[in-house]
């Protein structure tokens, strides 16, 4: 089984985006409990930057 990591916008005119495909469930896991897979606790700038260009944000995962 491998799963899927999706970038989910808060606003419903903005289309889910898959990201990365291919992992594990622990590698899925591990990359969603990064701060920075989510609008509310990104620091890096170019993220910051997606926020404020296309509002809240988050990253999850899902099977494929």
């Amino acid at each position: 089984m491998s799963y899927k990591i999706v970038r989910f916008y808060q606003d419903p005119s903005k289309s889910n985006r898959t990201v990365q495909t291919g992992l594990t469930l622990e590698e899925a896991q591990e990359h969603c409990n990064d701060p920075e897979t989510s609008s509310r606790t990104c620091t890096k700038p170019h993220l910051v930057a997606r926020t404020r260009q296309h509002g809240p944000w988050f990253e999850g995962y899902t099977e494929e």
